[in-house]
């Protein structure tokens, strides 16, 4: 699993996140196939080739960390990990789940990363 400096590294892998996909989406996505045609959101998942790579903010446990997670109907892989900023616990995680990230976080994700 690539480390945040790492990942700042491979061009490609950032070049291919998908900055709008929240985890609920994802599941919906790639688990639910029968339920993608009514959205008409433009997403159709054709086969395991078919993939997303997104982020995730975990908050079940401290220290709470960041995923990269490239999800397939297959499988959601963990590419990546960061430990989330003592700053962003209180507004981010203050109940515990899987979030997307948002707002100050998704922004200083795109600032770490290049992301225009």
């Amino acid at each position: 699993m690539l480390t945040l400096e790492e990942l700042k590294q491979d061009r490609n892998l950032i070049d291919a996140i998908n900055w709008d996909m929240t985890p609920e989406e994802a599941v919906r996505l790639y688990l639910e196939w029968g339920n993608n045609w009514a959205r008409g959101d433009g997403y159709v998942i054709r086969s395991k080739d078919d993939y997303t790579v997104y982020f995730v903010v975990n908050c079940w446990s401290r220290p709470y960390f960041i995923y990269l997670i490239k999800r397939n109907s297959d499988e959601a892989v963990e590419m990546a990990k960061v430990e989330l900023p003592k700053r962003f616990e209180k507004p981010v995680c203050e109940l515990k789940g899987i979030y997307p990230p948002e707002g100050e976080v998704k922004a200083w994700l795109k600032e770490e990363l290049g992301v225009a």
